[in-house]
């Protein structure tokens, strides 16, 4: 998610604000919030869901309804999102 900079401490008040709820969701097993080093505007959320359907219902909860417009008018450029298939695990 790219940010418009002056909008970057809105967004991490905004995350600390719903992190609990949302990884409380149910089938969330993990939620973490990356920075991008070089560009302190551009930040990517990493959640972990045990079934697909479990981020569909969030995606379809009042919880979801009420972050992400808040989270959108935040936003510098359109966000991209990608749901991955873990290939490979290394020990």
């Amino acid at each position: 998610m790219v940010f418009k900079p002056d909008q970057v401490a809105a967004f991490k008040v905004l995350f600390e604000e719903h992190k609990s709820d949302i990884r409380a969701v149910k089938g969330c097993h993990r939620l973490e919030l990356l920075q991008d080093q070089d560009h302190p505007n551009i930040f990517f959320t990493y959640s972990w869901w045990e079934e697909e359907a479990n981020l569909s219902d969030y995606k379809n909860s009042e919880l979801f309804g009420k972050v992400w417009p808040a989270t959108k008018t935040l936003f510098q450029d359109k966000a991209e999102a990608w749901t991955l298939e873990q290939m490979h695990v290394l020990a």
